[in-house]
């Protein structure tokens, strides 16, 4: 009877494995072809709008997705104030900032700079929350530093012409890390699927004002067929699948394997804005992104790895 009950427990594991590959697999892919898809929204559609729409697209989805798994909606007291600033940063900042970067550069250049995020984390995490700035965040640091200026110094003149694009991306991405860092400050006894949810109003209520207040001359008319599905895209694939998808994986692979999986995701990016947008990738573009993988494996992978082998020790 136990070998019965034993081999169905390993059937159902195999079954969990292979349902997170598929899923990784695919957050790796639409969240890498999102950057193309955003560069393609933002040349027709305003910022203000392509945002708010998407964040009311994904909040709904989100809603739903919690209230058939049976997860409260509710916002315990506690975490209302986390709640507000963690939403500042992951939500207000970070789809403002990357979406004005990326109408002003090309996507895939802005997804390198967007994936900065964890260098930046480890850095507000020191400041912020006490966490040890320790020799392989150090080094992941400087890595992703380099990283950066083989990105930029090889067309510094034209970036002092037009340095927008890069300062917004940067932004975004220390943004996306201020708020990543609110929601480890603070333990939420809300379900992740709701507290996602919640993020996208609440952050979303500045945008929805800007959309309101600076988009009033937008005509839907003017915006093409592409621009649209596009829009569509961006606001029901990774805004709601891809975050479902994430927590899914999460629930069936230790963190270290999800973050592996993450680090695929500007390459993605790069790969299909060569593709749809016609980037070019040159030399620089493929050094900085192999010199910020390495800095998110530093930073990511090798301190989970680390802990892994310390457990596993008698």
């Amino acid at each position: 009877m136990s070998s019965i009950t034993e081999t169905d427990s390993q059937a159902k594991q195999a079954g969990q494995n292979q349902t997170g590959l598929w899923l990784l697999a695919a957050i790796t892919l639409f969240w890498g072809v999102n950057w193309p898809a955003i560069k393609l929204s933002v040349d027709e559609v305003p910022v203000w709008t392509y945002r708010a729409i998407c964040l009311l697209a994904g909040a709904a989805g989100l809603f739903i997705i919690a209230r058939a798994a049976g997860s409260s909606l509710r916002i315990p007291r506690q975490d209302v104030k986390w709640l507000i600033v963690a939403s500042l940063g992951n939500i207000t900042g970070w789809h403002l900032f990357s979406a004005i970067g990326v109408s002003l550069m090309l996507p895939g250049r802005a997804s390198i700079l967007a994936f900065t995020m964890p260098l930046w984390a480890a850095m507000i995490a020191a400041i912020w929350i006490g966490e040890k700035m320790d020799g392989l965040r150090v080094a992941g640091l400087i890595v992703g530093l380099i990283g950066l200026a083989a990105l930029v110094v090889p067309d510094w003149a034209g970036l002092m012409a037009a340095p927008g694009g890069p300062i917004f991306m940067l932004l975004a991405a220390i943004s996306w890390a201020f708020g990543t860092v609110a929601l480890k400050a603070h333990k939420f006894s809300m379900p992740t699927t709701s507290l996602v949810a919640w993020q996208m109003i609440i952050g979303g209520l500045p945008i929805f004002a800007g959309a309101l207040l600076f988009d009033q001359g937008f005509a839907p008319g003017t915006v093409s067929s592409l621009g649209w599905w596009a829009v569509v895209y961006s606001a029901l694939i990774p805004m709601v699948f891809c975050h479902w998808a994430w927590f899914r994986v999460v629930a069936i692979y230790p963190a270290v394997v999800a973050s592996i999986g993450t680090l695929a995701i500007p390459v993605v990016g790069v790969i299909s804005s060569a593709l749809i947008t016609h980037d070019p990738v040159g030399l620089a573009e493929v050094l900085s992104l192999l010199l910020i993988i390495l800095a998110l494996f530093l930073v990511l992978v090798v301190p989970m790895l680390r802990q892994r082998r310390g457990r596993s020790r008698p």
